[in-house]
Formats: C-alpha cells, sequence, structure tokens
C-alpha cells in the first residue's frame, strides 16, 4: 500500500512540473488529460502525506516513552492517543480515496417515481415526493425535465419520469430506490384513521452510447396521439413515442413534447438506461450470491423509508436514521439524510474491501 501511494506522490510530483511546461500548455488535448488525472491524484496525495506527517509523529512520541526524564514519558504518554487517532483518521481517509469509485456517480439521473399500495393518497403522495426531489434539484441549481407522466384524479400521479441534469447528481440520488412508505390521515377521511400507503422510486444513471450498444433492427417504434393536457397541437398530432427492446421487452415512452423527433429523443434516453440498470443489477445479483456476508442488494422493492405524518417523522429503515423534522424534509431538505446514507455505504465498502 505504501509502495503504491509513493508511486502515486511520484505521478503528482511529475504532472505538476507537465503543467507547466509549454511543450505541453500549447496542446490543450494533452494539457487537459493531465490537468484531469492531476485532479483525481489531488484527493490522494495530500491525505497520504498528512498520513505520512502523523505517523512520523507518532513514532518520534512513541520514542520519547524511553526517555530519561519522567516529565517527559508522562507527557509522550498523553499524547499517544490523540497522536493514534490522527492516524487512523487520514488512514480511513485514504482508504475512502483509494476505494473504487462507482462509474456512475458523476451521471445524470432518470428519475421514476410510481404509485404503488393506497390507492388515490399513493397517488398524491406520489406528487409530494415529486415535488419534494424538485426543491432539492432547484437548490442544487441543476435541471429537471419531465418525459414522461400519467397523472392522478386527486393531483398527484400514477406514474412521472424525469431528467435530472446535474454535476454528481447520480452520486446523491442513487441511494433513493426502493419503497418508500407514507403514514398520515387522508384529507377524505371522515373518522381521522391513519392510512398507510406506498410508492415506488427507481434512480437511473443516464446511459452512454459507450455503455449500451443497441441494434437499431432490435427496436420497434410506435408513433400515437398524445393524451392529457397540453394543448389542440399536441393532442391532434401523432407527436407521442413507445420504443420496445425486442430482446429484452424493455420500453420507454415520450409524450411530452409536441415534436416527435424531440420525443423519440428522450424515449431513447430513457430505454437506454433501463437496460444499463438491468445489465448492472443483473452483474450485481451475481456478485451478491458470491458473498457470504451480503451487506444488502439495494433491491428496489424493499421498504427503504416511512413518512409518517402525524408523529413529524421520517425513518429510513436501511441505516436505522430517523429525524423529526418532516415538514423540512418535505421541502427538499434531505441531503442530511443523502449524507448519512453515504457515509453508511462507504463504511460497509471499507469493511467489504477487508
Amino acid at each position: 500500500m505504501i509502495e503504491k501511494l509513493k508511486s502515486l506522490e511520484e505521478r503528482f510530483i511529475k504532472l505538476e512540473q507537465l503543467l507547466s511546461d509549454p511543450a505541453v500548455l500549447s496542446d490543450q488535448k494533452k494539457y487537459q488529460e493531465f490537468l484531469k488525472e492531476h485532479g483525481e491524484l489531488n484527493k490522494v496525495v495530500p491525505v497520504f502525506r498528512d498520513y505520512e506527517a502523523a505517523l512520523e509523529e507518532f513514532s518520534q512520541t512513541k520514542e520519547m516513552l524511553k526517555d530519561d526524564d519522567p516529565e517527559m514519558r508522562a507527557m509522550a504518554k498523553a499524547e499517544l492517543p490523540v497522536l493514534e487517532s490522527k492516524v487512523e483518521k487520514y488512514k480511513t481517509q485514504l482508504n475512502l480515496a483509494l476505494m473504487p469509485k462507482d462509474p456512475r456517480d458523476s451521471k445524470n439521473v432518470i428519475l421514476e417515481i410510481r404509485a404503488g399500495t393506497g390507492g388515490e393518497e399513493a397517488g398524491i403522495f406520489a406528487g409530494d415526493l415529486f415535488r419534494m426531489y424538485s426543491r432539492y434539484v432547484e437548490a442544487q441549481n441543476w435541471k429537471m425535465e419531465i418525459i414522461e407522466k400519467s397523472d392522478s384524479s386527486s393531483g398527484g400521479f400514477k406514474e412521472v419520469v424525469c431528467m435530472i441534469q446535474g454535476k454528481g447528481a447520480y452520486s446523491r440520488f442513487k441511494y433513493e430506490s426502493g419503497t418508500h412508505r407514507v403514514q398520515r390521515v387522508p384529507e377524505t377521511e371522515a373518522q381521522g384513521r391513519i392510512h398507510t400507503s406506498a410508492v415506488t422510486v427507481a434512480v437511473l444513471a443516464e446511459a452512454e452510447d459507450i455503455d449500451v450498444d443497441i441494434n437499431p433492427a432490435d427496436l420497434k417504434i410506435d408513433v400515437f396521439r398524445s393524451s392529457g393536457p397540453g394543448g389542440q397541437s399536441v393532442n391532434t398530432t401523432d407527436s407521442a413515442v413507445r420504443i420496445t427492446h425486442i430482446p429484452t421487452g424493455v420500453v420507454a415512452t415520450c409524450q411530452d413534447e409536441k415534436s416527435q423527433h424531440k420525443n423519440k429523443a428522450k424515449a431513447m434516453g430513457v430505454l437506454k438506461a433501463r437496460i444499463l440498470d438491468a445489465k448492472i443489477r443483473e452483474e450485481e445479483d451475481k456478485r451478491a450470491a458470491e458473498r457470504k456476508d451480503q451487506v444488502g442488494s439495494g433491491d428496489r422493492s424493499g421498504r427503504v423509508r416511512t413518512y409518517n405524518f402525524p408523529q413529524g417523522r421520517m425513518t429510513d429503515h436501511r441505516i436505522g436514521l430517523t429525524l423529526y423534522k418532516l415538514d423540512s424534509i418535505m421541502e427538499g431538505h434531505i441531503q442530511e439524510i443523502i449524507d448519512e446514507l453515504t457515509t453508511f455505504y462507504q463504511a460497509q465498502a471499507l469493511k467489504d474491501i477487508g
């Protein structure tokens, strides 16, 4: 490990020299490549240097335990636990920095929200979750664009599919997949009884052409008249598009745009993301089956979170996190939850690395 880190440090120093070399500066492609590599190493090398400095300080203080002066020995004894903790802190940071990165983390997200059990109340809560995520996206200065939606009669959604564009969007949203349960008294409930409903959330990384290779001959493309609100011009032209990937049976639909061309492009983006997601989950399931101590497959069919409105409580069942600030959470203040989930799963990954 130390040898590997030293070689990374040497490469880091070399890159600093190359980035100031006139020959490299004149070649923008090469310059950008070196700059990107330098940026990645900059996440590791400074931590390694801090770790080495802390380790050296710890070793020197340990040597002081052999000193003839009793006061020096007492001082060293008092400092050692603090320095040991410091070494462990940098060691953990190094492990995190060296941990294999999820290549999807930097990608945009296709977010799918669907009403589950609970009838109209589930549809209303699907709308509430969509609003919660919309507020969060807005606070990040990201962009959200609806691809497909089906309204419920009570003002929510039977389902809504949207694209979220923003740096690191997938890394923030990837733990939202699963069943979100709501407990509250519906407005139509005369006797004040608490009802339980459920909404499923799926988070897919936007697929690129290099991620998914689709043969055009494997696609069945149907065009049809858009339904629902959208103006006369939407409803009287065959602008809606449904694409079916015949080998897998995966289907994607888009009717949000007036242009058939734009709807086709959006539907193709969703189709690729769904095929990529299925491919990745198949690989993950194979790996998980081979592990004796399975941390959890992240199966989106499992209940991940409960929103209890009478108690003002949100509980994430995967990590045992309970927060009594549901009003704030429903307004899109979910960063604390995202941070706790990220920390938990990073710790699990470090444990798996061993």
